[in-house]
């Protein structure tokens, strides 16, 4: 889609910290993460909302999404994650990606508010996706 940053991402023509890609998506840092760490997961098809997603769609990319909050916990020592999408609404790029979040417990995430961070720079980035990424199991 013209003009859409995530298929920017996906094309390899928009730079970004990937964590994965798949034929299922493709997994890279948020830039602007509730925590460090935190991935946005998106369908390399452009399509607006959940409801978008073919039925047959469904089982591969939440199977990719399951297994990117197994490598958030372990790749980055979480004590859980936060997997969480918006539907129009609330989402920031119109293309439709699922956020996994590392949690710890008293990290101060309360409801819905997320607070936002920064990385100190590329190489912070970079060393997070690659936390996440080595410790991405199998498909």
């Amino acid at each position: 889609m013209p003009g859409c940053v995530f298929c920017g991402i996906v094309a390899g023509e928009v730079p970004a910290f990937r964590v994965a890609d798949e034929a299922d998506g493709v997994a890279f840092l948020d830039t602007r993460p509730v925590f460090k760490g935190h991935v946005l997961v998106v369908p390399r098809t452009h399509m607006l909302a959940l409801t978008d997603l073919p039925a047959d769609s469904l089982p591969g990319y939440f199977r990719f999404v399951q297994r990117l909050a197994v490598a958030v916990e372990t790749g980055l020592g979480a004590g859980g994650t936060f997997v969480a999408m918006n539907n129009k609404v609330s989402q920031s790029v119109p293309h439709l990606h699922t956020h996994v979040v590392p949690r710890t417990k008293g990290d101060g995430l309360r409801g819905f508010f997320w607070p936002r961070t920064r990385y100190a720079d590329d190489a912070e980035a970079q060393e997070y996706a690659d936390r996440v990424a080595a410790a991405l199991p199998a498909a």
